[in-house]
């Protein structure tokens, strides 16, 4: 017996009794629709998860790609879906910025979704080019107030979650310095390599080839506590920025109304899968750390997800309409 067959006999295990409503869930392949083009970091962790749920559940999860406008297409589609435990949403830091980001959006994050649970987080890291003249997290806020304006970070685009994650920083830093917003991370961090701009956050596996190889400087890890893969890097809060957290995540949603006995059920298996031993070494090989947990915890990191960037958008001014 292979690895893969061996993990989801290990999960296949004894159900309690569910209630008549939800005993036939489900009965036909359920659609799990993700907000990104096939191969983005979203698509990526979805299909990972994607195998061992289905197996749980007896019925293929089938992923449909929606991308588009950032992401706000697919949600507007999930959050119309009939909620019967058929259509669900693989969603990410886009579901909480979007409403707060546009002027007008058919949905909000806290009304318009269930909650099933949270898969994982994982930090972005403070990133400057070798060249610039700083250490520590402590020496790059000195410099930036020493010379207001002239340090520039560069992001994903407006609204992005880096972008918003540097105004949040600067705003509890008490600095100023300069956005450089591209069409997207890569040509971003290219021009980080090459000097073109000072600094910026980023996600863990596109950063950590160039951090090793001496391109990229890492200066803190923006999670809560320091992650596995960089064990020996301060976290932001540790380096003189009190409870700075900037992430990114990815959970499994519903349309709100769907049962509660179908939420209920899909967040049991769920958690299962994300807890299982290999598809938590998979996710931190990827920088993430597996989460799973209750729809209510989940539901309450949603809300202080939406509220963190409310307040991130206000203070930059970002807006995509």
């Amino acid at each position: 017996m292979n690895i893969r067959c061996k993990v989801l006999a290990g999960l296949a295990v004894a159900l309690p009794p569910l209630p008549a409503a939800a005993q036939a869930y489900p009965d036909k392949p359920i659609r799990v629709i993700v907000p990104v083009p096939a191969g983005g970091t979203p698509d990526v962790v979805a299909r990972m998860v994607q195998p061992g749920l289905s197996s749980l559940l007896g019925q293929q999860l089938v992923i449909d790609n929606r991308g588009g406008a950032g992401g706000l297409i697919a949600t507007e589609i999930a959050a119309r879906a009939v909620p019967d435990g058929y259509t669900l949403f693989f969603s990410s830091p886009g579901l909480t910025i979007l409403p707060h980001l546009h002027r007008q959006v058919a949905y909000d994050p806290l009304r318009d979704f269930s909650p099933v649970s949270l898969v994982c987080i994982g930090p972005f890291l403070l990133l400057t080019h070798p060249a610039v003249p700083v250490k520590t997290v402590k020496e790059l806020i000195a410099l930036a107030k020493a010379e207001p304006g002239k340090l520039n970070y560069a992001s994903a685009g407006n609204g992005t979650p880096n972008h918003l994650a540097m105004e949040l920083f600067k705003s509890v830093a008490g600095v100023n310095m300069t956005h450089v917003p591209y069409k997207g991370a890569p040509q971003a961090v290219t021009d980080l390599i090459g000097g073109s701009v000072n600094l910026m956050f980023n996600s863990i596996p596109p950063a950590l080839p160039h951090i090793k190889s001496g391109r990229l400087k890492l200066l803190a890890v923006a999670s809560a506590r320091r992650s596995p893969q960089l064990a020996d890097v301060p976290t932001i809060d540790e380096a003189g920025v009190p409870g700075f957290q900037a992430i990114t995540w990815f959970g499994l949603v519903a349309p709100a109304k769907t049962p509660k006995q179908i939420i209920a059920r899909l967040n049991e298996l769920t958690v299962r899968v994300v807890r299982a031993p290999e598809l938590k070494s998979q996710l931190e090989t990827l920088g993430y750390e597996a989460v799973g947990g209750s729809p209510g915890e989940f539901a309450a990191f949603i809300r202080a997800e939406s509220e963190k960037y409310a307040k991130a958008v206000k203070l930059s001014g970002a807006k995509v309409d």
